[in-house]
């Protein structure tokens, strides 16, 4: 496997030596008309050739043939090596240093183009290297990409990367398995914090240089810094993430804190004045007390409802179990459980007779429309009107809950689905922030998609549901299924 370079080498000698042949043989033929000053010249232009093209030993070597058959043929008497004229010393001392001061100058130039060159080539591999792996945040990406960077630049025959870490991984090139003798070359990835992993190679030839192992520790060198920039950037994510998770957690403490203690003041005090005969039993304080007792169980079930619908939607555990459901029925049943609190407000129902059936969880949508309602109910003045409309959309059903409250600056109305965000009138508005969010995760669960935009007399959200079930549309509603 080795023989190669020595026989470019060997043949590069023999061809060196060919050329001053072929060109002893032009001048030979043309000796009694040139001076032998002329000839001494012109035999510097192949050696200057033969020293570029093929470095200073080639060149040295074709200096001194050229000087022994310099002498040999052209200079008296010839076909021999004597001298008998000084003028003929002269030159040939001066044509011999001539020919290995030039040929060492010519070497030192292509040594040192090729240097520049190596050099040129190296940092261009650099750069490259360094565009590749800007902005990667991705342990594996990086990976990936040295690997691919030094298995191009080092022509070897197999490539392993070794990644340590809290789950440590490999990258191999070719996907293949690695050749059964050790690598030729191991680089480590080093970093400041200790060692990150390591770059193995299996390059049997040509062998690998001492340049080209520089190269790959540079490239090791890159590829460690970033790593280490790709584990600060997780862990100031991580750090991020735990901030505002404690930050959420604070205020979810904070608001259910609050939202807990009024309904149980409320209904600890009815209980109170009922239990203590303070109210008689004919009186029809008594019977605002059971409602004001029962209105506020049902804001605390509802409450503690939200917390559990938002726990699965985070976990992805919310699974709906749909079922064809009459879209009025839903609402009729929303409204009827939420009369008493909606009794300084207005209603407006516009969901038409002939509706198609929807398939829908029909508590997970009754939970969609209480807390939009109950979102219209905190913001908007009394005395105002809440719709709620329903018409049919192509394949899905368009359903806006409408109210004549503040309406929400532009930039906001996506925000206003996040959880605990609030826009309008948060410091005198109760809740947990959560209601927006929960209508959020469970319209997408069910493959629709839910929005808010202005109107001209107020606010309104937007949502809509497909009216196919695994591609299977609404079956028919009964004759009988009429309003009575």
């Amino acid at each position: 496997m080795r023989i190669s370079p020595l026989i470019s080498r060997f043949g590069q000698y023999i061809l060196s030596i060919g050329i001053i042949a072929s060109v002893t043989a032009v001048f030979f033929a043309l000796r009694d008309g040139l001076d032998i000053t002329l000839i001494a010249l012109l035999y510097l232009i192949p050696l200057g050739l033969i020293t570029a093209y093929w470095g200073l030993g080639t060149g040295i070597t074709s200096a001194l043939i050229t000087f022994l058959t310099f002498n040999y043929f052209f200079i008296p008497p010839y076909y021999t090596l004597a001298v008998h004229r000084p003028t003929d010393v002269v030159i040939l001392v001066i044509f011999l240093v001539v020919a290995v001061v030039i040929s060492q100058l010519v070497g030192r130039m292509q040594a040192s183009l090729l240097a520049a060159t190596a050099r040129e080539r190296e940092s261009t591999q650099l750069y490259e290297l360094s565009i590749a792996l800007t902005g990667l945040h991705n342990e594996q990406a990086i990976a990936q990409i040295l690997a691919k960077q030094v298995h191009a630049v080092s022509q070897g025959e197999y490539v392993e990367l070794n990644i340590t870490s809290a789950a440590p991984f490999s990258f191999y090139l070719p996907e293949t398995t690695p050749p059964p003798r050790p690598p030729e070359l191991t680089v480590p990835i080093q970093a400041a914090r200790g060692a990150l992993g390591q770059i193995q190679l299996w390059k049997s030839a040509p062998p690998i240089m001492p340049g080209e192992k520089r190269l790959l520790e540079t490239f090791a060198s890159q590829g460690a810094l970033a790593l280490e920039r790709a584990r600060l950037v997780q862990a100031e994510s991580r750090a991020r993430v735990l901030e505002e998770s404690d930050h959420l957690k604070s205020i979810l403490l904070s608001s259910v804190s609050h939202e807990l203690r009024t309904p149980l003041s409320t209904i600890k005090a009815a209980a109170s004045s009922l239990r203590g005969n303070e109210v008689g039993w004919d009186s029809p304080a008594r019977v605002e007390l059971i409602a004001a007792i029962d209105d506020e169980a049902d804001h605390l079930n509802m409450l503690v409802g939200n917390l559990l619908d938002m726990s699965r939607i985070e976990s992805g555990a919310l699974k709906p179990k749909l079922e064809w459901n009459i879209l009025s029925e839903i609402v009729g049943s929303v409204l009827a459980r939420m009369r008493h609190s909606a009794d300084e407000h207005k209603l407006e129902i516009d969901i038409p007779e002939n509706l198609p059936l929807v398939p829908v969880d029909y508590v997970h949508l009754e939970q969609v429309f209480t807390n939009l309602v109950s979102n219209s109910l905190k913001y908007a003045p009394s005395s105002t009107m809440i719709r709620i409309k329903a018409n049919i959309e192509g394949d899905t059903v368009h359903v806006q809950v409408s109210n004549q409250g503040p309406q929400i600056p532009t930039e906001h109305l996506e925000r206003i689905f996040d959880k605990f965000y609030r826009v309008t009138a948060a410091d005198r508005v109760t809740g947990t922030g959560l209601g927006l969010s929960i209508c959020k995760g469970i319209i997408e669960v069910h493959g629709g998609r839910i929005w808010a935009e202005n109107i001209p007399d107020g606010l309104a959200f937007n949502f809509t549901l497909p009216l196919t079930w695994e591609g299977v549309s609404a079956p028919s509603l009964p004759m009988d299924t009429e309003t009575e």
